[in-house]
């Protein structure tokens, strides 16, 4: 399968935690340490990879968030698919 754009904006709800973003880091170095491709932008960090490995990731971040104490996770998922490949950079190139 060519390569895919997944976006992901992961909200976890941690008692008595007031700051998410120590948890979002905690994904986003998750993110980091699999290899794909990924940018972090100020609402959500996109990857680009196989369909099936990003859902994987996607996966992994929830239960990563559970285990950094959420009770509760919500992710925002975009998915953008092309049977001949989708690329991050023909998407922002002319903005860079």
């Amino acid at each position: 399968m060519a390569n895919i754009n997944v976006s992901l904006q992961i909200l976890p709800k941690i008692p008595g935690v007031d700051d998410i973003y120590p948890a979002v880091d905690k994904v986003i170095e998750l993110i980091a340490s699999k290899g794909v491709k990924y940018e972090v932008g100020p609402m959500e960090t996109t990857m680009e990879g196989d369909l099936h490995e990003l859902l994987g990731i996607v996966e992994e971040a929830q239960e990563l968030c559970v285990k950094e104490g959420a009770i509760r996770v919500v992710s925002i998922v975009k998915i953008d698919y092309a049977p001949e490949g989708v690329t991050m950079d023909e998407k922002i190139h002319k903005y860079r």
